[in-house]
């Protein structure tokens, strides 16, 4: 009796000591593997997408950015310059081969890639206040010429011939259409032509009102036979 009643509690000494010895595998477990948790991720920041500025509507002004006038001149409708690539007088046609001459409505500005200029562009504007002639100047003089070479614009200067210009017009270039060429682009719009040259980030604008220079283009001393000068 008294062997089974030893063996009768040490069986029950080693239950209890088995349910309360906080083993992994224990149903009292409070191990750290059953309490621990995965460090929180960071939440990742959206970057909304970069919307595009909308074309300016508005025709460029007096002092406007290079930027924004030639926005307003690229938001324009592209013309095929295929049709740009000749010039009329009367009943006869001239090949310009890969020059390029335009008019406005109303024949206000008649332009030309002058081929005696290594293709600067040239125009005709019928101004309203032209600049008047130079003192000294005998020969034949056109207050209404203008060349657009980038770097300067002058506006009004001696020539004995017609020049490029004695091919006639080129086609017109319809109001809000544009044109580009070289390093150049026009657009066609009432209140003139505003084309810009590109390589040296200048434009200018011209309407029977007179000529608007934009960029880094100044009004300067004109040299000796030129009626008014803008420069960078």
């Amino acid at each position: 009796m008294r062997i089974a009643l030893l063996v009768a509690v040490s069986a029950l000494v080693a239950g209890c000591s088995g349910g309360t010895d906080g083993s992994a595998d224990g149903p009292g477990s409070t191990s750290a593997t059953s309490t621990s948790s995965s460090p929180r991720q960071p939440t990742p920041t959206l970057t909304p997408p970069t919307k595009p500025s909308p074309a300016p509507t508005a025709v460029p002004r007096q002092g406007a950015a290079i930027g924004d006038v030639i926005g307003w001149i690229e938001a324009g409708t592209p013309a095929d310059v295929a049709g740009y690539h000749s010039m009329t007088r009367g009943a006869d046609t001239t090949d310009l081969g890969a020059g390029v001459a335009f008019t406005t409505a109303g024949g206000v500005t008649n332009c030309v890639t002058n081929r005696y200029r290594d293709g600067a562009l040239a125009c005709l504007v019928k101004l309203t206040d032209p600049p008047p002639r130079p003192a000294g100047v005998e020969s034949a003089w056109k207050n209404n010429w203008v060349d657009f070479t980038g770097t300067t614009v002058d506006v009004g200067s001696p020539h004995g011939d017609p020049g490029p210009f004695g091919d006639g017009t080129g086609a017109e270039l319809p109001p809000g259409q544009t044109l580009a060429f070289g390093g150049y682009r026009c657009r066609a719009d009432p209140a003139g032509v505003f084309c810009v040259d590109y390589g040296h980030r200048t434009a200018v604008a011209l309407s029977a009102r007179g000529v608007e220079p934009f960029g880094c283009l100044k009004k300067t001393t004109p040299p000796a036979g030129i009626g008014l000068r803008f420069s960078c």
